[in-house]
Parts: structure tokens; sequence; C-alpha cells
């Protein structure tokens, strides 16, 4: 599920997220294991525009699971930024800052931590920004 979220609503993630310390390092970093081959998952399409903020949100795989959803594909930063990352409920909420004009996607692998290849899942969000 994609949505454009207000301000107030991404300040209030972002302030929860750096209260209860869930910024976690983003995923792709050098050190982590690069994601192979993708099963088909759902696409989702979001047309925003500069300045406004989107929100992804994954279900949670179960902490007893080991799965964690990553970035599995470089996206165009010219686009979108990363800006939090937090737990929210049942769902892992990532909020992107619309910076550029252009298209971009937000590709999402489900692995067994970050030095697993193999994606279970996948998610794609589309995100065009005129």
């Amino acid at each position: 599920m994609a949505l454009t979220v207000t301000r107030s609503l991404a300040l209030a993630l972002a302030g929860v997220t750096v209260a209860f310390g869930l910024i976690s390092a983003p995923a792709g970093r050098a050190d982590s294991t690069p994601v192979g081959a993708l099963p088909r998952g759902p696409i989702t399409t979001t047309t925003t525009k500069p300045g406004l903020l989107v929100a992804v949100a994954l279900p949670h795989a179960g902490s007893e699971s080991g799965l964690v959803w990553r970035i599995a594909r470089r996206y165009d930063a010219r686009v979108v930024k990363q800006v939090s990352e937090a737990d929210v409920g049942s769902s892992v909420v990532l909020v992107f800052k619309v910076v550029g004009r252009g298209q971009t996607s937000l590709v999402f692998a489900l692995t067994r931590g970050d030095a697993s290849s193999k994606a279970v899942r996948s998610a794609t969000h589309e995100i065009r920004s005129a």
C-alpha cells in the first residue's frame, strides 16, 4: 500500500522514529549482500510532486522468521530521498521526500536478513513526480 502523507503526519512519524530509536541503516548499504532475482510481486503507482512525502507500508514478516524487507534495487535519488523508517503496528513504514521531477521505482525484497541474496517476496512502488 502506498499513500501520500501530509507534512504533519510525516513529521509525527519522524518524531516517533527518532524518539524510539527506530531509524535503521538504509537498505542497500555497501556491506549488504545484493539481492538476486525477484519473484513477481505487486506494483503500486503513486503520482506526486516535489516537496511532498510518500509513505510505503510493507507488512511485517514476523520477528521469529528472520525475514526483513530491503531495498532491492537502486532508485533515482534525484526524484526521492528516504527520510524515515519505522515499525508502525503490523507494518514497516518507509517515508520518502519527493525532491525532483521524474520517475523512479522503489523495489523491495523480503529476504532472510541482509546476508541473503534470495528474495522470497517483492513489492514495487513506482513514483511519478510531475
